[in-house]
């Protein structure tokens, strides 16, 4: 079973030392043994105190993160399982008004069995007071990144967990919406932990203890406003290009050097791009993409910008949705957005159409559309047909030398037209897929070369 801290120990670990300043607690009147009248509630809250030394479940306070300052909701297992009840929603919800006042960040450190049952249907509404502090919070254009502890289950997950932005997870703690004692007797238990979550897409890393604050601070410091209220964005810088600098001679070539096993591809982007970076992972459906899609929020010359990018295969529709989600992210964050394109084209089997790939692609094309940060585009191989052409921002998509974009392969484009096979370099040249050729035509502002334009 994995370690579990108390919520002070746990503020001890992720928090600079000296720091954290606990906010005054609302203060609520109640009747003997609570809203229902449950015989022996308050004896039980009375030893959950005096076990624990608290009077609630959560302890919120204000403290730095590696220099960041944030707002902390730090559960206390201990006292009655960190379950939430109507005194643990005033406290919620006034620290979520505390980050919305000053401009903070907010990082539930989850650990609870859920809504208390000694309040009954007034406790699990309390789930509701979270849902909509996280709502105005998200409005207001505040990050929200949770740790899950053990356990996080119940509506504490679905709320303050999966509700996040961000969901970073400690090793082998379970999550789930069920918990331990409410499950099907014959439930697969490997189910209901933080690795099967990441390999579902509903947590973004799992995070051992002692990486924990070092990686917390630098996802507070990315995502953090940094100005008092909305200014404009500029645009993400664009990386130079890594690979050749001559332009293709024909369609053919600029296919082949595209498809060049050679080439520099997104991994070499990114780690030129950027200093530090973090990805997030999932599309918060049950699907993941991490050999075809990455995405995530790195740091160039003090600024953040978000990044998704192709990897050069075949993209799966849960990579699609994570890029949709990343860039909606950014979007309310004020955070501008780079997207790197390199696929032949989206995943087209039957599996693909299973998991909605149409729908996926679809979310892609509206979130660029919606965006009212810049968003801007780099395509680095090949750009094949609506696939790469979702992630391409209109009016700002760039390519370097060793790169095509096309309505669909030129094999394709032949087989549809009933050419022979022997026409396809061909068809490559007349379909005008070239770097050059894509200027001409307006459909990309410029070709990247070494230097920066």
């Amino acid at each position: 079973m994995p370690e579990r801290r108390s919520a002070r120990e746990f503020l001890a670990l992720v928090t600079d030392p000296g720091s954290f300043g606990e906010l005054p607690a609302p203060q609520r009147e109640s009747q003997p043994d609570g809203p229902l009248r449950w015989q022996g509630y308050d004896a039980s809250r009375a030893r959950a105190t005096g076990r624990t030394g608290e009077e609630e479940s959560v302890v919120c306070g204000t403290a730095r993160v590696d220099g960041t300052p944030a707002v902390l909701i730090a559960f206390e297992f201990g006292f009655l399982g960190g379950s939430l009840g109507e005194r643990t929603g005033d406290r919620l919800e006034a620290a979520y008004n505390h980050a919305r006042a000053h401009r903070l960040p907010v990082v539930p450190l989850v650990a609870t069995g859920g809504s208390r049952m000694q309040e009954g249907m007034l406790a699990l509404t309390q789930l509701q007071r979270v849902a909509r502090q996280s709502a105005l919070t998200r409005a207001a254009g505040l990050p929200q990144i949770a740790v899950l502890r053990d356990p996080t289950t119940g509506g504490g997950w679905a709320t303050l967990g999966a509700g996040a932005d961000v969901t970073l997870a400690l090793p082998a703690v379970q999550v789930g919406f069920a918990g331990s004692r409410v499950r099907p007797a014959d439930a697969d238990p490997a189910a209901y932990t933080a690795e099967s979550q990441l390999a579902t897409g509903a947590v973004d890393a799992v995070v051992p203890a002692q990486e924990l604050k070092e990686t917390l601070g630098l996802w507070l410091r990315l995502l953090s406003p940094t100005a008092p209220a909305p200014a404009p964005v500029a645009e993400a810088p664009l990386p130079p290009a890594l690979g050749r600098t001559d332009l293709p001679r024909t369609g053919w070539d600029a296919v082949r050097r595209a498809r060049s096993p050679e080439r520099p591809r997104a991994q070499a982007y990114l780690d030129a791009c950027f200093t530090h970076r973090l990805g997030i992972s999932g599309d918060r459906c049950g699907g993941t993409d991490p050999e075809g899609m990455l995405c995530g929020f790195g740091e160039r010359d003090g600024r953040t910008v978000a990044y998704a990018a192709q990897t050069g295969t075949a993209t799966r529709p849960a990579g699609y949705r994570t890029a949709a989600r990343l860039i909606r992210l950014a979007d309310r964050l004020g955070i501008p957005v780079l997207t790197l394109v390199d696929t032949p084209g989206a995943a087209n089997d039957a599996e693909a159409e299973r998991q909605g790939a149409g729908p996926a692609i679809a979310e892609v094309f509206a979130a660029v559309a919606a965006a009212r940060v810049p968003v801007t585009t780099l395509v680095i191989g090949e750009g094949g047909s609506g696939g790469a052409l979702a992630l391409a921002a209109p009016g700002n998509t760039w390519a370097t030398p060793d790169s095509y974009f096309s309505v669909i392969a030129p094999e394709l484009a032949a087989a549809i037209l009933k050419r022979p096979a022997d026409e396809t370099e061909a068809t490559a040249g007349h379909l005008r897929i070239r770097p050059q050729d894509l200027v001409e035509l307006g459909v990309i502002r410029g070709i990247v070369t070494r230097r920066r334009p």
